[in-house]
């Protein structure tokens, strides 16, 4: 697994702890890192898409920029009294990925004050979801134009900084 990978892991608990008890929100999260150490944070929430553009939007920055790991994060209920914040980080070059569940607790006004430390577990990579965004895929010129502008513009407004080792 490529350092950058478990630098990820534990970069996004600190992200979501911050967030979810300093500011009170869980927002779904895409973050992604290239082998320079160059790194791009975004909510997904801001590209307002259906579930399939999104997936492909997803994949065409990860092979635009020669990603070696992302990682992707959101609030699961499984009841109402029972939230986590979970995420997974997936190597380009390894089978297995990182997976990292923490509980939320929620006072009477449903404000977050809580969060448990963030276990983490190894799974195969083909297991998740989203698992799969370093496979190629294929878009007509159009819809890579389309792709292309929107990167463009979100650029300037997302987090963007060099890891570095």
């Amino acid at each position: 697994m490529h350092l950058f990978s478990e630098n990820l892991a534990v970069e996004i608990s600190s992200y979501y702890r911050n967030l979810a008890l300093g500011h009170g929100v869980i927002p779904k999260v895409f973050t992604l890192v290239n082998s320079e150490g160059d790194q791009y944070l975004f909510f997904i929430d801001d590209l307002r898409m259906e579930k399939e553009e999104e997936n492909q939007f997803l994949a065409y920055i990860v092979e635009q920029h020669d990603a070696v790991s992302y990682a992707r994060g959101t609030l699961v209920i499984v009841e109402n009294n029972q939230q986590f914040i979970e995420f997974a980080v997936v190597d380009k070059d390894d089978e297995e990925a990182i997976v990292c569940s923490a509980e939320l607790t929620r006072d009477m006004d449903d404000k977050p004050i809580g969060l448990s430390e963030f276990e983490k577990t190894l799974v195969k990579k083909g297991s998740i979801i989203f698992g799969g965004l370093f496979e190629p895929v294929k878009l007509s010129e159009a819809k890579t134009e389309d792709f292309q502008s929107l990167w463009d513009e979100m650029r300037s407004k997302i987090l963007h900084r060099n890891m570095g080792l």
